[in-house]
């Protein structure tokens, strides 16, 4: 073929690529289907023109059009892995994890059901062996979430419903692709149909297998990249080879799912990149992969859709029944998962509360198209699987897939319309009024200011205040006339305001260079935590998810796990230092939003609310310093190196504006405005490079500061500090049991405890110890301690606590007050 006709026809695709986002926008369809029925028109117009004898002056761009060289090799190996990898590297993994049981269980049971109840639907409509049918099954199972989900976001849905929406979907092709791929081989073969038994032998080593692969790549390849720190044009070149190796590697040598490699490989590149990458690199890289994705996502579409004509060519009057079949048995299975199973995993909050509306609209939303169609072509090239079966995959797929786009696509927004989602509750209407009334308020006065500055009409500036003053006081009218904010309603607005203003602060901050891009995915996903759990649980949800965001998570836990017993200190090491930039940087922000609710939050929602958000912003400021308190006791030092670092980033952000001014007003060239920036560029790199962390427990340094112990030797001391034990805790979590047996005495080397016996309660605060009356009395522990902020806990043993109470009197001192307290004889507990 000429390549001047191909390049033609590829340079036309991409100029219908970018004709139709906007089309779609003006036309109020999904993207996906304004691509697969302008792929249809292209190829059915191929066919028309090459066969009609009203011209022949369109053959030759006919031709190319048919001969283009659209395999399903192009879409499996080309296409595929693009999309899949960006879809990983795309992902707040933070917060999918959060929803990982819904949304791993959602993925593979819809992904079981649906080929299960289309392939024994289709083998008791039809005379296809039961293999195909579950082909056909696996084949139809892969949904394509973008129409949903850009729909939702334009509604304002829950971002938690959209962001298990589409790991759902991701997973849910990994899945659905590692069964075709099973199934396959047993139509390929012509093998008796499969058993449960060949699935729990054969399918676990496709996920596995291509699971163990996709890690490897991608830590070969991070660690490759990490190599060439000042080469970005290098790193991005070598993301590239990721997706391709990974699903190579696992099909070809292996022999297992190259889907799901390419997947493992693209959370690999997502957990560790951006610990490993320069901050901007890393941000230029997912730049280059959202293009990527984005052309690749759209050529599937038009490439695939180019070839229905030709895949619906021998279709049959009699097709029809069984493309009915699938598409009621497709639905009917997808309404189970979301009428059945996921009401069920809400109950036992394995799951957010998902609407009745909302699930509908899923349910509707589920479109098929470019993978669906690139499966059932792989299939149709085949020459192993008989010809029959060939025709009726091809059919079956290709016309599931158009009768969700053409009748479920073009309609998905009138669904919408009809079950109320597109328009504002109660509440938010209230809100939007109380909102313009505040706003135009701030507008008349800054227009009066402005107009003061020029020398206009003052006949015309009457007139235009008079119009303005009408609008105004139509809308707080009407705002004061609505009743149907309550006080709790507004302290839940203003604090999802005031999580919105904390997730824009993050944003400008990390711009302008003020805090480390390495965190800054963490930061932004614990502010959209806090708004999500404001929405959903009000001032508690809020105050719930501010103590998460300073506690301790699994991770942390494991690490200090892996550290104390195998001595592998990089994972501690590597989160608690993320611990102390996180703190930091969350006590500047909380700092900034001051402002914000004496400002705004006022003036919407009043003086009361104003109040009573500032003081939980004081507390969650208590909780970080506290948090970052006990950091700066273990090691000690380390807080000091971040924050000259941060310094010295707010110093070259401000060196850096001052050569922009310059430049602006000619004062220097571009010449040595660029090598400014260079200069700049280094120094801003050396300040993104974290200090080392030693993260040894500095427990003898900690054992000197408990006074307590402040009347031991040197060397007593020093074999106390090996003895200790260090544990973590989360605020709310118990430390110890009522009626638990006594084996350990604790000490508070940060935070704080309650403790609470028989209806009374005190506090214990750093230096102080508990749990030592149990083991001098010899009972069951009659009190139960609960910690109530981030702490830091030493425990010293039994036998070795008796023996360090005969070496210290201060100790003594402190258990005979103890004893007192509690109505004990002090004597007759230390003689005991």
């Amino acid at each position: 073929m000429d390549i001047v006709l191909i390049t033609t026809v590829i340079a036309s695709l991409f100029l219908v690529i970018g004709m139709s986002e906007p089309l779609a926008a003006k036309l109020r369809l999904p993207y996906s289907v304004i691509l697969a029925v302008i792929g249809i028109l292209l190829g059915g117009g191929a066919i028309f023109f090459l066969n009609t004898t009203l011209t022949d002056a369109l053959n030759p761009v006919a031709e190319a059009i048919i001969q283009l060289p659209i395999r399903s090799n192009v879409f499996l190996y080309v296409f595929l892995p693009t999309l899949l990898f960006q879809a990983t590297l795309g992902m707040d993994l933070r917060r999918m994890l959060d929803d990982w049981v819904p949304i791993l269980v959602m993925a593979v049971v819809a992904v079981v059901v649906a080929t299960l109840s289309v392939g024994y639907a289709l083998s008791y409509a039809s005379s296809l062996p039961l293999a195909a049918c579950l082909l056909i099954g696996a084949i139809v199972s892969t949904t394509d979430p973008s129409a949903v989900i850009s729909i939702f976001r334009a509604l304002s849905a829950p971002r938690r419903l959209a962001r298990i929406i589409e790991g759902e979907s991701l997973l849910n092709d990994a899945a659905a692709i590692a069964l075709f791929g099973f199934f396959m081989g047993f139509v390929m073969l012509g093998l008796p149909d499969p058993t449960l038994e060949d699935a729990l032998a054969r399918f676990p080593m496709l996920i596995v297998g291509g699971a163990v692969t996709g890690f490897v790549v991608g830590r070969v390849m991070i660690r490759l990249m990490g190599m060439f720190e000042r080469h970005e044009l290098a790193q991005q070149s070598l993301s590239v080879a990721v997706p391709y190796l990974a699903y190579i590697i696992a099909e070809q040598s292996v022999g297992a799912s190259g889907v799901i490699a390419v997947v493992a490989a693209g959370l690999t590149l997502n957990l560790v990149g951006p610990g490993r990458l320069p901050p901007q690199a890393w941000l230029n890289l997912r730049e280059v992969w959202d293009l990527l994705a984005h052309w690749a996502g759209a050529l599937i579409f038009i490439l695939a859709a180019l070839l229905i004509p030709r895949m619906l060519e021998e279709f049959r009057l009699s097709d029809a029944g069984l493309v009915l079949v699938v598409v009621i048995a497709a639905t009917l299975a997808r309404a189970v998962i979301l009428f059945g199973l996921l009401p069920v995993l809400t109950k036992v909050r394995l799951s957010p509360v998902v609407e009745r509306p909302y699930r509908v609209a899923i349910l509707w939303g589920g479109l098929r198209g470019a993978v669906t169609l690139a499966l059932a072509l792989a299939v149709t090239e085949s020459f192993r699987i008989p010809v029959e079966v060939k025709r009726l995959v091809g059919i079956l797929a290709t016309g599931y897939a158009l009768f969700t786009l053409l009748a479920q696509g073009t309609t998905l927004r009138w669904v919408i319309r009809k079950l109320g989602l597109d328009r504002l509750t109660a509440l938010d209407n209230a809100l939007s009024k109380q909102v313009v009334a505040v706003a135009l308020q701030t507008v008349r006065e800054d227009v009066a200011k402005t107009t003061s500055n020029y020398d206009l009409d003052k006949q015309i500036i009457r007139n235009e205040a008079k119009r303005f003053g009408d609008r105004l006081e139509a809308a707080v009218k009407s705002a004061e006339e609505e009743t149907d904010i309550l006080d709790k309603d507004r302290v839940t607005l203003g604090l999802i305001a005031l999580a919105g203003a904390e997730r824009d602060t993050i944003i400008a901050r990390v711009r302008d260079h003020s805090i480390s891009t390495r965190l800054s995915e963490t930061l932004v996903s614990d502010a959209d935590r806090l708004i999500e759990a404001t929405r959903t649980g009000g001032r508690s949800g809020y105050r719930k998810a501010a103590r998460r965001s300073t506690s301790y998570g699994r991770q942390f836990r494991l690490a200090v796990a892996l550290h104390n017993r195998f001595g592998l200190s990089g994972p501690l090491a590597r989160l608690t230092a993320d611990r102390f930039e996180i703190l930091l940087s969350q006590r500047l922000i909380l700092r900034d939003l001051g402002g914000f609710t004496h400002g705004r939050i006022r003036r919407i929602h009043g003086r009361r609310v104003s109040d009573l958000l500032t003081e939980l912003l004081s507390r969650r400021v208590e909780q970080v310093d506290t948090a970052l308190e006990g950091l700066r006791l273990q090691y000690p030092g380390y807080a000091e190196t971040l924050e000259r670092s941060f310094i010295q980033r707010i110093q070259l952000r401000l060196e850096e504006r001052e050569y922009d001014t310059m430049r602006a007003d000619a004062l220097i060239g571009d010449e040595v405005h660029t090598a400014l920036m260079q200069g700049i560029e280094e120094r801003r790199l050396e300040t993104e490079k974290r200090p080392d962390l030693d993260v040894a427990l500095r427990r003898s340094e900690l054992v000197r500061q408990f006074p307590l112990f402040a009347d031991l030797d040197e060397g007593v001391a020093k074999r106390l500090a090996k003895s200790l034990a260090a544990q973590y805790v989360n605020a709310g979590e118990i430390v110890m049991h009522r009626d638990s047996p006594a084996r350990s005495v604790f000490f508070i080397a940060t935070g704080a405890v309650e403790m609470e016996q028989r209806g009374q309660s005190w506090l214990l605060g750093r230096g102080e110890m508990f749990g030592q009356m149990a083991i001098l009395t010899q009972r069951p522990r009659m009190a139960e301690a609960r910690a109530i902020a981030p702490t830091t806990l030493l425990k010293l043993d039994e036998a070795r606590f008796r023996r360090l109470l005969k070496r210290s009197e201060t100790l003594r001192e402190a258990v005979r007050t103890s004893a007192v307290k509690r109505g004990l004889d002090p004597d007759s507990i230390l003689t005991s």
